[in-house]
């Protein structure tokens, strides 16, 4: 019997499911995909080129609130849950909705999904959103270019756009942001890795991706989004912790998976959190996994004009993610501003454009900062307007990009960056060099 499945994702992790599990599986029927997290991202299709030969018109994409219904509706036998970030609470409340209008609830397998490479892979993943680990895994970058390794990182999915024309994207310079029409979200994780001289890729066909970094790489670097586990299998697999959330290792899916499965758990952002919340992260990762190797790190805020932030009013722009589905109360941007000795900082909510409203709709506990949307070109614009009509003395914006490079900022603007730095040994270079050297 052949039993019709509905995927719920948000367009990352769901597409990597079916490319890899479902796609040429004679045991299932895709009849859908539900979305969550990400705006626009329902009513479109997972188009035909990328489906394989049983499905010629493609799969429809739908809302997540429509599912109940979806599955009455077409009968439906199997759900299979496949995003990420999301408390174990709500995953059984999905279950329970799933289950009581008739079909089964699955979560695939974290090694069902893992493609085997020819190349050495790092994975670098996280227990939540906003741990770190975008600059844990620029720091494995660097540490493998000292030891003159040709480095290709692998960024988890971000497509947002026409998902053929993004089925492999490679970013090696500033021009392919445009090429392939970068979202703020994207090009904050892209940029700084060109800016190291190394090459990134991402897209939707994570076998084809592979296929095309081996080909130019020593080493793959798998860069993680939000807590998701690795699209590939790891030789050396990092988690990154953050104490500032003590606690959330234990009670969000995947990140407790990762927690189970690192071979390296650094606790990052010891320089800002307290002694009891490292603690508590430390125990609850030698409880769950005991041969993990615990490495101590912090997370360096820098400020490039540091004596403009002293004594002001100041508008805090953040990581939009970390703000949003990550559910961090502050970023790089607060720590600088209260260091720094910024006199306010601003709330925005007065100001908001457009589709600024909804987020916070969305998200009502962001409070007084600015998450950096920009999803779309009209959220660009959105923000920009936000920002540009906020009564405030300096704007600090905390995302990994240069934002006047995409919008026009009327106020004096301060680029605040956050960086790897080692607390503890042994060193994630010399964890890096002795495995790989």
């Amino acid at each position: 019997m052949i039993e019709k499945v509905i995927i719920m994702g948000a367009a990352g992790r769901d597409f990597h499911n079916f490319n890899v599990y479902f796609r040429d599986n004679e045991r299932y029927d895709v009849v859908g995909f539900t979305a969550t997290q990400i705006p626009d991202i329902h009513g479109r299709v997972y188009p035909p080129e990328l489906c394989g030969t049983k499905y010629p018109d493609g799969i429809p994409i739908h809302p997540d609130d429509d599912l109940e219904g979806l599955i009455r509706e077409k009968g439906v036998d199997l759900v299979v849950f496949s995003y990420s970030d999301i408390t174990h609470n709500e995953v059984m409340h999905k279950a329970s909705a799933v289950t009581a209008a008739g079909a089964d609830f699955m979560i695939v397998g974290a090694p069902y999904t893992m493609i085997e490479s020819n190349k050495p892979v790092i994975s670098v993943c996280a227990v939540r959103t906003g741990c770190g680990k975008s600059q844990t895994s620029r720091e494995v970058v660097r540490v493998l270019q000292d030891m003159g390794k040709r480095v290709v990182t692998v960024r988890h999915p971000m497509p947002y756009g026409d998902l053929v024309k993004q089925a492999v994207q490679r970013f090696a310079k500033y021009e392919d942001f445009d090429e392939h029409q970068c979202t703020i979200e994207e090009r904050e994780e892209y940029e700084p890795v060109i800016d190291m001289g190394a090459v990134i890729y991402a897209g939707v066909d994570y076998g084809r991706i592979l296929e095309a970094a081996e080909a130019e790489a020593d080493v793959i670097v798998w860069d993680g989004g939000n807590n998701d586990t690795p699209f590939y299998k790891p030789d050396l697999n990092i988690v990154v912790f953050d104490p500032h959330r003590a606690g959330h290792e234990m009670t969000y899916h995947p990140g407790e998976t990762n927690m189970r499965m690192c071979d390296v758990a650094i606790i990052n952002k010891v320089d800002s959190a307290t002694s009891e919340q490292v603690a508590e992260v430390r125990k609850n990762i030698t409880t769950t996994n005991p041969n993990a190797l615990i490495i101590e790190a912090d997370s360096e805020v820098t400020a490039d004009k540091p004596e403009l932030i002293s004594g002001k009013r100041v508008l805090v722009v953040e990581d939009g993610p970390t703000l949003t589905h990550g559910e961090m109360a502050y970023g790089a941007g607060v720590i600088a501003a209260e260091r720094l000795g910024a006199a306010e900082m601003v709330d925005p909510r007065p100001y908001l454009v457009g589709t600024l409203k909804e987020t916070f709709a969305t998200y009502p506990d962001i409070g007084t900062l600015l998450p950096a949307m920009g999803y779309s070109a009209q959220q660009v614009r959105d923000l920009e307007a936000t920002i540009n009509a906020t009564d405030c003395d300096v704007v600090i914006s905390a995302t990994p990009i240069d934002i006047t490079g995409l919008l026009s900022v009327n106020k004096p603007l301060v680029r605040v960056k956050y960086g790897y730095k080692d607390n503890s040994a042994p060193t994630l270079e010399s964890v890096v060099k002795e495995q790989f050297g």
